[in-house]
């Protein structure tokens, strides 16, 4: 079997695909063809397959292509010490994994000098053969015929013998196999603190005595349990069970050996193999084995990373609206941005309603003037130190606007990342007259209007949220965390003529280069009127057009076809498809009632399949659709603002900023997440959390437990709310707490933003509003 039919039927198996299937995807992949292209435009060529097949595949191809280059140079360098047999060639032909391979090259394998081969050269291989094949004599009667001047004693002779027999045992692939095989299904893994160092690394006490079985360690736990092993805190071992385990690992060793007589020879040959078990094959199996934990928890991690930025990355955008972005902060001030419509920076300001300078009313009054003069329709709030006291400013300021003024709505949204941008290369380049901090309010307020547009600016490992992301290989998820960019940027399309040069940067066939001259085109020519113009771009050519036009958008441009995701070499088909409703190309779009009446079988024709075909129905049906869902926002509870208001059995809206493993954090507005553990997710049993909940997601919990000490919060999507939770309301009855004042009037007294830690009371009648129009017309 050739390479390349090899790699096909590997990746065919895995994907659940036909080897056909996956030939044709690598041909495109290796022509330069991008995944989201393929899977969006090349149906009939791959037989349908999607893109988290093709990720798949790709990530396998390279693999699988390193494995057979390996399998070749490893038949040359045997073949070159003339020791390949046709049972070798076999074995390393049959081998599917680069750790089989290894297995089969180690006797093969250039080495140091060993112990074992200095008693070759000593002539004790002889002594190991003569042992192995007269059991009944004794090893130290056989061992008097091989002294000589380099081997003066019996145990000089023996301890030869064992080295040359230990080597043997260390490269043997069979045994080797096997001990693995029975290491991955019965080793313990066992954690125990370091003498001195509880203090240091309380953080870790879970696992200062710890212990459980190596398959069903979590990645989370493990990641927890190697980093405090790398801190010093935490000692890990990987090995059988103790007692039975161990001798269970012995005998194996001695089954190469042939060792299960009661001979002279088979008693030391039992020895030697329980000798070769702890001292090394013991040490090299927890190696392996612990590298093995590393490198899957780590693939977990980075999978549980991805599916949440590709959740948060999807989330629903707040539309084209005015916004206004406030960057909570007390003694540096809340730092105020107004971006229109597009997201062009049009006004900021910087307010100081918290201690030290206290002007809780000339802050509200610029924040009344913002709105007013900017139509601001939404504001975004970021959720950090002083959010809720930002926030409950705001709600003020909105409740006392003129009737005439159209109220906007507020929203706390996740600043993760906000510093960063605020801090980079691209955001000074941006906005090079503007202070860092005020960056971070537009980045804030434009996340609102669309999250995908201005995350993608942000690092992904700066969004914040994965899961023990530094401790992970940077290489690795950088490039899983493109690849989700990737897909959901071509998923959801881009506005050719709106689009900043990092969010065109990550469409398909494009890239930086090439997005930053789009831009600079675009600014020297004016809006692109058609996607053909896009051919003017200096150096974008055929190829880079081929992949990149269908997901790019024009809105009332030359071609209304390039508003829609229908690749311009389908535009003929397009068109036939309309001429035969009879109708011009504006009125079909989007009316699907005439293009029911179609047969896609109908136009099926050429290098044009039926799945290309359906897919223009499709599109014809809802040009330009956007898949992300609507948008909508949590709603925080009135006074629970910090982990000191929350008490067992309140129930409260919230958005989950990042999910685990092991669960899902909730942002309830208390400037602490709140953990829901995966038992707690639903009524029934949850074994991936990614089945119920996705990052970004607005959900109802009810509070179990606090800890505010460790600043930790136990949350419950249950629907009966926990045992617990129960008998506290019961007890609590209908008392007058922050739980029972949920949802309900205040009465006339509210609460309004005052200084951190501290609250004011102001009357809810007109007197605040007419205080703040007459401060604004004397400005």
């Amino acid at each position: 079997m050739d390479t390349v039919t090899r790699i096909a039927q590997t990746i065919a198996r895995e994907i659940s695909a036909t080897p056909k299937q996956v030939s044709s995807a690598v041909t495109l992949l290796d022509e330069g063809s991008t995944v989201p292209f393929i899977a969006r435009y090349r149906k009939e060529v791959t037989g349908g397959l999607d893109d988290t097949q093709l990720r798949t595949l790709d990530e396998r191809l390279t693999y699988l292509r390193e494995l057979e280059a390996r399998r070749v140079s490893i038949l040359e360098a045997i073949k070159s010490q003339d020791k390949l047999t046709a049972d070798l060639a076999t074995s390393i032909s049959g081998a599917e994994t680069k750790a089989q391979l290894e297995d089969i090259y180690l006797p093969y394998k250039k080495k140091r000098r060993t112990k074992a081969m200095i008693a070759r050269e000593n002539g004790l291989e002889a002594l190991a053969e003569a042992i192995l094949a007269d059991r009944m004599a004794t090893p130290e009667a056989l061992a008097e015929n091989y002294l000589n001047e380099a081997v003066e004693t019996v145990k000089d002779a023996l301890n030869g013998a064992r080295d040359i027999l230990v080597e043997r045992l260390t490269e043997n692939a069979v045994l080797l196999g096997n001990l693995r095989g029975f290491m991955q299904k019965e080793a313990l893994l066992t954690a125990r603190v370091v003498d001195g160092q509880q203090d240091k690394g309380a953080k870790f006490s879970d696992y200062f005595d710890h212990r459980e079985r190596w398959a069903d360690v979590p990645s989370h736990r493990a990641l927890a349990m190697l980093r405090g092993s790398n801190e010093g805190v935490l000692t890990l071992d990987i090995g059988p069970e103790p007692e039975e385990g161990a001798v269970r690992a012995e005998n194996m060793v001695a089954a190469q050996l042939q060792a299960g007589g009661n001979g002279p020879g088979d008693v030391w040959l039992r020895k030697i193999a329980g000798w070769a078990w702890r001292v090394k094959l013991s040490l090299s199996m927890m190696l392996e084995l612990m590298s093995e934990l590393r490198s899957r928890s780590q693939d977990e991690a980075i999978k549980v990373f991805a599916r949440n930025l590709k959740d948060l990355l999807f989330a629903a955008p707040a539309g084209a609206r005015p916004t206004l972005g406030l960057d909570p902060g007390i003694r540096t001030g809340v730092k105020a941005a107004v971006v229109d419509a597009t997201g062009k920076l049009v006004a900021t300001e910087t307010l100081y309603p918290f201690q030290p300078k206290n002007d809780l009313r000339g802050s509200q009054v610029s924040i009344l003037k913002l709105i007013a003069e900017h139509g601001v329709e939404l504001v975004a709030i970021g959720n950090g130190t002083a959010s809720r006291e930002t926030e409950r400013m705001v709600a003020e300021v909105i409740k006392h606007l003129p009737a005439k003024v159209k109220k906007p709505t507020k929203v706390v949204v996740s600043e993760a990342g906000a510093s960063v941008y605020s801090a980079s290369e691209l955001a000074a380049r941006e906005f090079p007259d503007l202070d860092v901090s005020l960056r971070g309010a537009v980045s804030i307020a434009r996340r609102l209007q669309d999250p995908l547009a201005e995350l993608v600016k942000i690092e992904p490992k700066s969004i914040g949220v994965g899961q023990y992301q530094h401790d992970v290989d940077q290489h690795q998820l950088t490039k899983s965390l493109e690849a989700v960019i990737e897909d959901v940027v071509n998923g959801v399309g881009v506005d050719l003529n709106m689009a900043s040069a990092p969010l065109l940067a990550h469409v398909s066939g494009l890239g930086p280069g090439l997005a930053e001259a789009i831009v600079a085109h675009r600014d020297m020519n004016g809006a692109f009127i058609s996607r053909r113009e896009l051919l003017k771009v200096a150096r974008l050519g055929p190829k880079a057009f081929e992949q990149c036009a269908g997901f790019l958008r024009i809105r009332d441009g030359k071609e209304p076809l390039d508003a829609s995701s229908v690749h311009p070499e389908s535009y003929k088909v397009a068109r036939q498809i309309i001429a035969a409703c009879g109708r011009d190309i504006r009125q079909i779009m989007g009316d699907d009632t005439a293009l029911k009446r179609l047969r896609a079988e109908d136009f099926v024709g050429g290098d044009v399949g039926l799945p290309t075909v359906r897919d223009i129905l499709a599109e014809l049906e809802k040009p330009g659709r956007d898949p992300r869902p609507s948008f909508v926002t949590a709603s925080f509870a009135d006074g629970v603002e910090d982990i000191k208001d929350l008490k067992p059995g309140m129930v409260l809206e919230g958005t989950v900023t990042n999910v685990a493993a092991f669960g899902a954090f909730v942002d309830i507005g208390v400037h602490q997440d709140g953990l829901v553990h995966v038992s707690q997710l639903a009524d029934k049993f949850v074994k991936d959390p990614h089945e119920v909940v996705k990052t970004g997601a607005v959900v109802k919990v009810t509070v179990t437990e606090i800890d505010v000490p460790r600043k930790r919060i136990g949350l419950t999507m249950r629907k009966d709310g926990g045992a617990s939770a129960r008998v506290d309301r019961n007890a609590r009855g209908t008392g007058g707490g922050k739980a029972a004042e949920r949802g309900k009037p205040r009465g006339k007294q509210q609460m309004s933003a005052g200084p951190k830690g501290q609250k004011s009371k102001q009357d809810s009648g007109g007197a605040l509003g007419a205080a703040l129009m007459n401060a604004m017309k004397k400005r």
